[in-house]
């Protein structure tokens, strides 16, 4: 039996219209890619607001981190594992287990109330100088906004959409979009799709044009025009290659390792998370007073060290331990930028060291080396250095000091740090019981 015009027409357009599953779905990527460039510009903002508002109070109160350091650590860490554990850390393992099970982590691991309590916490976490970036958590709230989006529409939600939001996110926090692309490829999916490829891209597209267009142009890092000989290249790549793995390395497996090690040390601790952020900010504190260069996500360092001011050489140590605290005590905010900033730092011991070379490049190179020590995703670190610094003339240099650090680091450390950190996020996902479980300090 024929079906009449009308009913063909309505079943036509039950499928294929504006109303149908495809075009909701259309709707919600491409609302919600308009969501996280505005989210992200906002979020940029107000994290540097709160990051010039603690260096003016230490500027008034040179004590004050000893007393407000610590209590914010604590409070910080009491109110994420009383409220949202799920917003704890960087904000990438969760995305990373959110792709495995889209569907329940849309409810908890990647849903608005953790967007904005990881949001919030990460604000307050620079206002007491912890040792945080906003890229990785700007990871997890874009994941959240799609997830949003998604469900409003009854758009039934993909890991594709899962990972195009998180590298939308990322794309959007360093105006980088091809980082965004390789960090897709890298880092949020296991096993990449090809037809995620046009997805991932258009989201980019679409959240790093509104940024563009709100924030203008901007290189993150500042431009670095220099050049190197090939004969300078194979001086200075390997050395930081070496150096970059074998200290990334470190502070991977140091990161991962850390839950062991306190409950092997220091058992008392272990059902003590609150007392234990309280002492990494009394370390955090303290080595921001003695040093006055470690607070925050380091940006301002790290570019004073491309431009080339000179940095001590304990820089690079003492951000890499404040770093290790802010990580380790459960707080949320993620690691990209102090990362970055540790990477200048050993640039910056580096570039002593070959003093008739281009000092910016040197640095450059010690940056995409400890970055990928530390990721061990040397695609992401020399797309990201390249646009976040206009430094294309270095694209090779780069990519083989990463590539020499990525088998330093992988040597140092076998596991992946944000796949390994993802691992208790995936097993409560998996488990019948509510994915708030986890231990966001495994």
């Amino acid at each position: 039996m024929k079906l009449s015009f009308n009913r063909r027409w309505r079943v036509l357009l039950r499928r294929h219209g504006p109303a149908s599953a495809v075009w909701r779905r259309r709707i919600a990527m491409g609302s919600g890619a308009v969501s996280i460039g505005l989210v992200a510009l906002l979020f940029a903002r107000l994290a540097d607001r709160a990051s010039d508002l603690f260096a003016h109070l230490i500027l008034t109160w040179q004590w004050f981190p000893l007393i407000a350091t610590p209590l914010g650590f604590a409070t910080i860490a009491w109110l994420t594992r009383r409220i949202a554990p799920e917003a704890a850390g960087s904000g990438i393992p969760q995305v990373i287990a959110a792709a495995q099970n889209p569907g329940r982590a849309g409810q908890v691991l990647i849903s608005l109330r953790a967007a904005l309590l990881k949001c919030a916490f990460t604000i307050a976490a620079l206002l007491c100088g912890a040792s945080v970036g906003r890229e990785g958590p700007t990871v997890q709230i874009s994941a959240a906004i799609l997830s949003f989006h998604h469900r409003i529409l009854r758009a039934p939600l993909r890991a594709s959409m899962v990972i195009a939001g998180g590298a939308a996110g990322v794309a959007a926090a360093f105006n980088t979009p091809l980082a965004g692309v390789t960090f897709a490829i890298e880092e949020l999916a296991d096993a990449y799709e090809q037809r995620v490829a046009l997805l991932v891209m258009t989201t980019i597209l679409i959240a790093g044009m509104v940024s563009l267009g709100l924030a203008g142009d901007y290189v993150y890092f500042g431009a670095v025009g220099e050049t190197m000989k090939a004969g300078a290249v194979l001086r200075v790549a390997p050395v930081a290659g070496v150096l970059g793995g074998l200290t990334g390395g470190l502070f991977a497996r140091a990161m991962l390792g850390m839950g062991a090690a306190r409950d092997r040390w220091l058992p008392w601790l272990s059902e003590r998370p609150v007392i234990w952020a309280l002492a990494c900010g009394v370390v955090v504190a303290a080595t921001g007073i003695l040093t006055g260069l470690t607070w925050g996500t380091g940006y301002g360092a790290a570019r004073a060290i491309i431009d080339g001011t000179n940095a001590p050489y304990w820089f690079g140590p003492a951000k890499f331990a404040t770093t290790l605290a802010t990580a380790s005590s459960g707080m949320p905010g993620g690691i990209f930028a102090p990362s970055l900033a540790t990477g200048a730092g050993l640039g910056a011991v580096l570039r002593p060291m070959f003093p008739g070379d281009p000092g910016g490049a040197v640095v450059l190179l010690g940056m995409v080396a400890y970055f990928t020590g530390v990721v061990r995703a040397p695609l992401t670190a020399v797309i990201i250095i390249v646009e976040a610094t206009a430094s294309r003339g270095l694209i090779l240099p780069l990519f083989l000091a990463a590539l020499i650090a990525h088998a330093v680091s992988a040597l140092v450390c076998k596991e992946r740090l944000y796949h390994g950190l993802a691992k208790p996020w995936r097993a409560a996902l998996d488990r019948d019981d509510a994915p708030h479980r986890a231990d966001p300090n495994c």
